[in-house]
Parts: structure tokens; C-alpha cells; sequence
């Protein structure tokens, strides 16, 4: 069945329209600086403002995907793929950024070791190594630093910066921190120094590991794109070809299709992600939060 090009364009129009109220409706939910935010949002106002500028635009490819192909089915996988895009091939940035902050943690812990060597303290180390640490933890060091300038208890400041980081290698360091700081025995340098050299290991793994699911992330890029274009390029160019799927059996059978592929592509993105050790170190009192300024 032939939709007539008037029909065609009308439902562009009237998707145009959607977009642009939903585009809209995302942009007016993103936080400016002098707003006061009264109360939490809504998990619905919440997702979409994650999603973006995801939302609108795979609306727009998937009726530009039913102007072209005609195929419902197909305009909605586009659709979805367009959205779903950074969770099925993303994530290198994300890994990127995690080997940074772990690399700038092995780092500070070296520098804090040499510190203490001097004989100084934990509560003078820490602020004298945090201004020079790396930019990936520069952020949270400098709270920490900042707290303990203002006399938040040691235990509590490292607990916040702990969770802050979010990272179970940086739970391992500041377990240890913490036990010395309420404990006050000897032997801080040689833990410190055991837990450089472990940090430096895990980052060699962690390294070594992505350096191997980076060739498993991009064959899934190339196999995604290589189906797309030929799916399209057939449904333009050689329509006699494809011509049964355009009936609702053939909608069907593409669904079933297209569902293959999508469980295809999730399995190999579950084999290119990094598994990281759930956190151990979690906090039981409030500790209090304090900007670079001073106490709030």
C-alpha cells in the first residue's frame, strides 16, 4: 500500500512540530545559574532532561526513515538507534576518563607517600600534594584539602572524598587513610607505597584490557554501519528487491529482523564494557559540604 506524497509530507510537518515542542521542552529544562530550584524533579522531567538533544533528533530521522523507506518498523529503529546510540557505542570517552582519574590517583598517592616521608602529617600532606595533584582528581583533592582547612575531622573529609570519586580503587586508599588517621601507628610510607605500586597495576590492567575491547567496540560501529547503509541503499535503489517488506507480513518479519540485530549488537557491547569491582567504603554520618570559598 502507497501513501500519497501529500500524506507524507503532512505527517513530516506534524513530526517537525513535535520535535521542535519537544526540542523546546528539553532546553527549558536545563538549569541556568540563576535559577533556584524549589523542589527535585520528576523522574519523567529527569530523563528527559538527560536525553537531551537525543530526543529530538531521532524523531526527526526516523520520519526522514519512513519518507524515504515507507517502513514504519524501520523508521522506528533508526529511531531508537539514534537514542540509544550512546549507550550501545559509546562509552570509550567514559573509559578514557576513568584510566585518567585512576592514572592521576597513582600519581597523588606517590606524591603523598614521598610527603609523609618528611615527617609530616596527614593533615599537611594532603593539602600540600592536592594543589599539584593531576587535573583528573584536581576538583575533588582541592575540596578535601578545603575541608580539612576548615577543621572537618580527617575520617569524615576522606569518607566525602571517597564518595565523591566513586571508584573502588580509590576505596582501597582511603580505607587505609582512615585507619591510620584514627589509629596513628607507624608504617604509613610502607602502605603508601604498597598502595602506589597496586593503583600502578590495576592501571596497567585496566589499560591493557581497553586496548582489546577498543577493537571490539569499533568492529561493532563498522558492522552497524555497514548494515544501515545497506539496508537503506536497497530500499532506495532496488526497491523491486525489497518490495516484500513493504506488506504487514513483511513488517513483521522485519521486526523479527531487526530485533536479531539489536540483541546481536547489545551482547557484543556487554563484551566491549569494563566490569569495575562494586565500592566497599560507604559513608554512615553526613559530612559537611564545603565549597572552595569556606563552609556552607
Amino acid at each position: 500500500m502507497t501513501v500519497p506524497s501529500a500524506t507524507l509530507l503532512l505527517i513530516v510537518l506534524l513530526g517537525a512540530v513535535v520535535g521542535g515542542a519537544i526540542l523546546l521542552l528539553v532546553v527549558s529544562l536545563i538549569p541556568r545559574e540563576d535559577d533556584v530550584e524549589i523542589k527535585p524533579p520528576s523522574p519523567l522531567l529527569e530523563s528527559l532532561r538527560k536525553a537531551g538533544m537525543r530526543l529530538p533528533i531521532a524523531v526527526g530521522v526516523g520520519l526522514l526513515i519512513l519518507l524515504l523507506t515507507q517502513w514504519p518498523v524501520a523508521a522506528v529503529a533508526m529511531g531508537v538507534l539514534v537514542f540509544v546510540w550512546p549507550a550501545l557505542f559509546g562509552g570509550a570517552g567514559a573509559e578514557a576518563k576513568a584510566i585518567s582519574r585512576l592514572e592521576g590517583l597513582a600519581a597523588w598517592t606517590e606524591s603523598l607517600r614521598d610527603t609523609v616521608a618528611g615527617a609530616v602529617g596527614l593533615e599537611q600532606a594532603i593539602p600540600a600534594t592536592a594543589y599539584a595533584a593531576a587535573p583528573s582528581i584536581s576538583k575533588e583533592l582541592t575540596a578535601l584539602a578545603d575541608r580539612l582547612r576548615v577543621r572537618v575531622p580527617l575520617p569524615q573529609a576522606l569518607q566525602r572524598f571517597a564518595d565523591e570519586m566513586n571508584d573502588s580503587s580509590v576505596d582501597l586508599i582511603v580505607a587505609s587513610l582512615i585507619l591510620n588517621a584514627r589509629l596513628r601507628g607507624p608504617g604509613l610510607r610502607e602502605v603508601l607505597t604498597s598502595l602506589s605500586e597496586s593503583a600502578r597495576a590495576a592501571l596497567d590492567m585496566r589499560q591493557r584490557v581497553n586496548a582489546g575491547r577498543r577493537s571490539t567496540r569499533r568492529s561493532v560501529q563498522i558492522v552497524m554501519f555497514v548494515t544501515v547503509i545497506f539496508v537503506l541503499g536497497l530500499s532506495l535503489f532496488n526497491k523491486k528487491y525489497v518490495a516484500p517488506y513493504s506488506t504487514p507480513v513483511g513488517q513483521f518479519v522485519l521486526l523479527i529482523i531487526l530485533g536479531l540485530f539489536a540483541g546481536g549488537f547489545f551482547w557484543l557491547r556487554r563484551l566491549a564494557s569494563f566490569e569495575v569491582p562494586e565500592r566497599f567504603l560507604h559513608a554512615r554520618d553526613r559530612v559537611p559540604t564545603v565549597e572552595h570559598g569556606g563552609p556552607r
